[in-house]
């Protein structure tokens, strides 16, 4: 009769410490991000999801909310003021994205040099970014005076009789802001490019200047590629930043003069906390929501074709 031995592997000494260990670890992970996980999910998710549900709800301060499905889109969508909003918005952007782009750009490419004193220049640019909105609206405010102001005491020297009333006049408050929002926000994005630019290896501008290539040369066919991810994101962060504007018009114009620069988040705030129509306001923060989601996907589909 034959006696077979079964040989049996031992379990690793260490197997039970290992998952000890890794179960330790998970919980010093969770015990940093929960903190934040939490603010996340009081603050933000919660109150995305439960405007959501109150757009297709009619609620006020005084009454329980109470479901009316598409009614209150209907509504804004008959409405004048929720047009006007969403074209002051969309005209906003389209001034503020390209400008402060192009200006972060050219600043960066000035201030990417080793020169005696160039983190001063670089700090001041970038300084506007960390002041105060309020007070950078309140200087603007008082350099585009019609009367007093240094702008048009500089446009009349220089012979314009009819100098623009900025933020008093319809047509030029809108300009005014997009100016000023410019002005605050290109040094932070300068940074953002001076990074891309500093990142670039100098082994390509050597290469195109040994065959050739001219300064714009270098600039279209080294620089602007190597700076696809870093425009991409730039593009990214001032689209939804300029769809959200908000404090620097409240601060600089109410809206105003009558609704020529009302936008879609000062509707919302106008809707919901100035006439407790939290239903109403919350469908226009759904649409809100889409158009900068809707642009946002689309920017990454262009984005993933170039890079294809």
């Amino acid at each position: 009769m034959t006696t077979e031995t079964i040989t049996q592997v031992p379990a690793p000494v260490h197997s039970r410490g290992n998952r000890k260990q890794a179960r330790r670890n998970t919980l010093i992970g969770w015990t940093f991000i929960l903190p934040n996980f939490l603010g996340f999910l009081a603050f933000t998710l919660i109150p995305v999801v439960a405007a959501f549900a109150l757009s297709f709800m009619e609620w006020t301060s005084f009454s329980a909310p109470k479901w009316v499905g598409l009614a209150n889109f209907q509504r804004m969508f008959a409405s004048d003021s929720f047009w006007i909003a969403l074209r002051n918005t969309v005209v906003y952007a389209l001034g503020h994205v390209p400008l402060t782009m192009a200006l972060a750009l050219i600043l960066a490419m000035l201030l990417n040099r080793k020169l005696k004193g160039i983190g001063f220049f670089r700090v001041a640019i970038f300084f506007p970014y960390i002041t105060s909105l309020v007070a950078v609206a309140v200087v603007w405010n008082m350099l585009f005076s019609p009367d007093s102001g240094p702008i048009n005491q500089f446009l009349h020297s220089i012979g314009i009789a009819n100098a623009p009333g900025w933020t008093s006049s319809s047509d030029w408050a809108l300009p005014a802001v997009i100016i000023t929002s410019v002005w605050r926000d290109m040094g932070y994005y300068m940074v953002l490019y001076l990074a891309g630019l500093q990142a670039i290896p100098t082994e390509l501008y050597e290469a195109a200047e040994v065959d050739g290539a001219s300064a714009w040369q270098r600039f279209w066919n080294v620089t602007i590629p190597s700076l696809r991810p870093t425009t991409f994101f730039v593009v990214v962060m001032l689209t939804v930043s300029s769809f959200k504007v908000f404090d620097l018009i409240v601060v600089m114009t109410g809206g105003g003069p009558g609704r020529s620069t009302t936008v879609l988040s000062q509707l919302i705030y106008q809707e919901g906390i100035g006439e407790g129509k939290f239903g109403y306001s919350s469908a226009i923060s759904l649409v809100l929501f889409v158009i900068v989601l809707t642009v946002t996907v689309l920017q990454f589909k262009i984005q993933q074709r170039r890079e294809r």
